[in-house]
């Protein structure tokens, strides 16, 4: 057993540069011939969409938490290759379980980091696209650790009708894709829980049968839109850093996850326990 699943393992038991890529485009007028984004959209498109997602030139990523930009990235995406190993297998079957909520008990677990690292590997493989959406709309920062500039995204889509093809966003990072927050928005409650969410995850879900689609929520305990947002989701990733929210939240947010019924498992991020190789251990910046 790794690690990290050790790590989980006693989480679960004792807690019972600003750069544009030159082929993407963002709001673009319906007149202007399609981009490879649209393409990538549209499903009467005669290229592969593996081939699509690949045709773009990558974002040019800065902050030194995403595991591209690691100096000692070897260790650290072995490990989420592990645990991306252990999400294909709890959501493979009959039924692909492919729309997963990232979440934590209170902000600064390091959720938003380990949704993007996780993106990460899973769309460096050769199987599956996968997709971000970006849900924490009090204070989304999927855009700022990738660099995206200002534009329409999940806000739009929800409010103004924009269509999904003009919010999505191709990184050229193997095969992912981001659908952003589109800007803060005071009280999301209303929003996140509302039909057009509903309808807009279905769309996102059923669009391609071999699409990741990764929910960035915010924390669990402290707002009423992830746990609404949580009913509606395949299953939930629940981030646990070492250290961080005390063991009575810890275990309320975990029995209020099993009671909806569709808890994936746990990450136990920024642990301390260090093994007789090595002495490495997650460090990430506070973030919600």
């Amino acid at each position: 057993m790794s690690r990290l699943e050790n790590a989980i393992e006693k989480a679960l038991k004792a807690r019972s540069t600003e750069v544009v890529p030159k082929k993407w485009v963002v709001g673009s007028d319906a007149k202007v011939a399609a981009s490879p984004l649209q393409e990538e959209i549209f499903p009467d498109s005669s290229r592969p969409q593996s081939d699509l997602l690949l045709t773009v030139e990558p974002l040019k990523l800065s902050n030194p938490n995403l595991l591209v930009n690691r100096a000692d990235s070897a260790f650290l995406t072995e490990e989420y290759r592990k645990l991306k190993t252990v999400v294909v297998q709890k959501t493979a079957g009959e039924k692909f379980r492919n729309t997963l909520m990232v979440t934590s008990t209170v902000s600064g677990e390091g959720k938003s980091l380990t949704t993007l690292n996780l993106a990460i590997c899973l769309a460096q493989e050769l199987d599956h696209t996968v997709l971000v959406v970006d849900t924490d709309l009090r204070q989304p920062s999927v855009h700022e650790y990738l660099g995206i500039p200002a534009g329409p995204g999940l806000v739009q889509c929800l409010t103004e009708d924009c269509p999904l093809e003009k919010a999505l966003i191709k990184t050229g990072i193997g095969k992912l894709v981001v659908l952003p927050a589109g800007g803060r928005v005071a009280n999301p409650v209303e929003l996140l829980s509302s039909k057009r969410m509903k309808e807009v995850v279905r769309e996102l879900k059923e669009r391609y049968p071999d699409r990741y689609v990764l929910f960035d929520s915010t924390p669990f305990l402290a707002f009423a839109e992830s746990q609404s947002l949580a009913t509606v989701m395949d299953g939930i990733l629940f981030v646990i850093r070492e250290g961080k929210a005390n063991i009575n939240q810890v275990k309320l947010a975990l029995e209020t996850l099993k009671k909806i019924g569709n808890l994936l498992g746990v990450v136990y991020n920024d642990s301390h326990l260090v093994s007789k190789h090595d002495e490495y251990y997650y460090s990430y910046p506070k973030e919600g």
